[in-house]
């Protein structure tokens, strides 16, 4: 059976093919540059060849890459990139991320990239974790070479921008054998100090070997891990330092980090006078409303005609507590009327009175004795009067004959 295929079918299946080829992404490829063109667009496209064979590459956007702009016809280069296949036409390219006149650092490069794409995985770059820079630092860290222009453009720029903030200086190597361990040592150390406020990290510029150091997994973890807020300040254009991604704020030089982090004294102070200038025109405006308020208020008739308005309700507040006054009398005496009624009522059960007129109670173990079914021969009764009681002892007990 014939395959039949449309020319967009074909380059489509081609560039999938390409695609799915592992060894057609991330490598470095060998050779000899020819056929350079630099376009205005910011895209460079040539050839890489041997004595055999040549390929067609481009490099997009090659500044924002770093990528050399003086390669010319014939250098030896080393590129890292990918294959690319561009379907329009049916083109077969390299696409290079990184070209270099030697090949000393390729190796490098290429761990770098896995190393980056690993901590950006785990999320170590994420914009969640950067902490916000204090507003008005008060002491900075700074880990740096003691030597080195960078500490004196930190110090004559802060001193210039705001000249009471204290500056705490590690020195350490920052590059050659032994750079990552004096950064990361430098980095820990000012985070124990308790006052600093802030750590700016870094070095002037130099080559990308000289800058290797902030590159390093560890330094770069070391950036993350500070518990202080952190400038990555390393005096390169390049955008491949891995500090730079696991800091809370990145610096183009370290002279950019203070500018970043201390604020300038005299635009404060210009700030402040402004302030200070507009809130006194707040002020002199609200006090020309409330002068203004008090002068309509003392013209206001009520006001103006106050006391004889109270004379008026004096009159009638006089003759209403009259009225209150009787009205209250009145429910008074009704009240008392309404208790001695009810007193009356209850005095006629009280049995003090009853005892008053003549009658007397009986009762056995301070009981009352209701009937003489309650009295029980030979035991004491007592029987209180008005005026007394008496004690007796019962002898006997008689019926009486009930009345029909």
């Amino acid at each position: 059976m014939e395959k039949i295929y449309t020319v967009s079918e074909f380059n489509r299946m081609v560039k999938g093919y390409i695609d799915d080829i592992d060894d057609f992404q991330e490598f470095f490829l060998e050779g000899e540059i020819s056929n350079i063109t630099y376009y205005k667009s910011g895209h460079l496209y040539f050839s890489i060849k041997d004595s055999k064979a040549q390929i067609k590459c481009a490099a997009f956007n090659y500044k924002q890459k770093k990528i050399p702009e003086d390669l010319k016809e014939g250098d030896a280069i080393k590129l890292f990139g990918d294959v690319g296949f561009y379907e329009t036409r049916g083109d077969f390219q390299v696409l290079a991320r990184y070209i270099e006149k030697q090949n000393s650092l390729g190796s490098m490069f290429a761990k770098l990239e896995k190393v980056k794409a690993k901590m950006e995985e785990k999320g170590y770059f994420d914009s969640k974790y950067k902490k916000e820079l204090p507003k008005y630092p008060k002491n900075i860290g700074v880990v740096t070479a003691l030597t080195g222009a960078a500490l004196q453009d930190i110090i004559k720029t802060t001193r210039k921008r705001f000249d009471s903030i204290n500056i705490y200086v590690y020195p350490a190597k920052v590059q050659g054998i032994g750079a990552e361990q004096e950064i990361i040592k430098g980095i820990e150390t000012l985070n124990k100090i308790e006052e600093i406020d802030l750590i700016v990290a870094g070095r002037g510029g130099g080559s990308i070997e000289d800058l290797w150091a902030f590159n390093e997994e560890e330094v770069a973890m070391a950036f993350f891990n500070s518990k202080k807020p952190i400038i990555s300040a390393v005096g390169h254009e390049i955008d491949i330092l891995l500090s730079d991604f696991t800091a809370d704020k990145r610096a183009a030089t370290p002279t950019q980090a203070i500018e970043l982090s201390v604020p300038d004294k005299e635009n404060l102070k210009r700030e402040l006078l402004e302030k200070d200038k507009y809130l006194k025109q707040l002020l002199m405006a609200q006090l020309k409303h409330m002068k203004k308020e008090l002068i309509l208020r003392a013209e206001n008739y009520q006001l103006k005609f106050f006391p004889s308005v109270v004379n008026n309700y004096r009159e009638v507040i006089i003759e209403k507590e009259k009225k209150l006054t009787n009205s209250i009398k009145l429910l008074i005496n009704n009240k008392k009327r309404d208790f001695t009624s009810v007193l009356d009522k209850i005095s006629v059960l009280n049995p003090i009175n009853t005892l008053k007129r003549g009658y007397s109670v009986s009762q056995i173990e301070e009981k009352r004795i209701d009937s003489i079914d309650e009295v029980e021969i030979n035991k004491d009764m007592i029987t209180i009067f008005r005026d007394g009681k008496v004690v007796s002892v019962v002898k006997e007990k008689i019926y009486e004959k009930s009345v029909d």
